[in-house]
């Protein structure tokens, strides 16, 4: 399967989806991997997730062209970083899709969620209760409670630090759903305040939120 969707954000920065209709053999095949990453996906269980793990690291070969081995190392925060390469990235994945983001200036973020009705469950574990007055009671409801955690994971991989609260450190500015748009968002944590714009788009029935710091 080739990039299902690539999108230019500005003159340095995109996002693709890799559809991942492969067996994990043929994946594999498609990647050269170090002893500890041979390692790590060794330990993982052969399910979804290992699939996963190669469908990112296969589209970031694919996005930066090159055959060569990429040393794609993640820090004591979890972000994941290229080694030798001039790029910021970040990885994502739900279910059939594998999501990559690459930036040569700045740090970057991107989450994509399948869109399920479950989200409702979970919602105020997420938002506060100023940002549940926002969300519409329309049939776009589920999807804007979406893009509302999709935004949070983006920014929360973009700024790259752990103990960061989606309830009590990240806020979002109310908004409208369209199909493709932007939320207004930011970080409050002690002595740190940082503002973000998160772009949004709805793929198939997945919504995906990307933003650079």
């Amino acid at each position: 399967m080739a990039i299902a969707y690539r999108q230019q954000v500005d003159d340095d920065t995109e996002f693709a989806l890799w559809k991942i209709e492969e067996e994990a053999e043929d994946l594999y095949s498609q990647l050269q991997l170090h002893a500890d990453e041979q390692d790590y996906y060794n330990k993982l269980n052969k399910s979804k997730r290992h699939l996963h793990w190669l469908g990112t690291r296969v589209l970031l070969r694919k996005m930066l062209k090159t055959d060569e081995y990429i040393d794609c190392k993640v820090d004591e925060h979890g972000k994941p970083y290229l080694v030798n390469l001039p790029y910021h990235i970040s990885l994502s994945h739900s279910f059939d899709y594998a999501a990559v983001m690459i930036s040569r200036s700045r740090p970057v973020g991107i989450d994509i969620e399948q869109i399920k009705e479950k989200v409702e469950r979970i919602a105020t574990k997420f938002l506060s209760p100023q940002e549940l007055s926002f969300i519409s009671n329309d049939e776009h409801r589920v999807q804007q409670l979406y893009v509302c955690w999709c935004a949070k994971e983006a920014v929360y991989k973009c700024y790259g630090r752990k103990e960061v609260s989606f309830l009590d450190n990240i806020s979002l500015e109310p908004f409208t759903f369209d199909w493709h748009g932007a939320v207004g968002a930011g970080i409050d944590k002690g002595s740190i305040s940082l503002d973000y714009q998160v772009e949004y788009t709805q793929y198939e029935d997945y919504m995906i939120g990307y933003v650079k710091g």
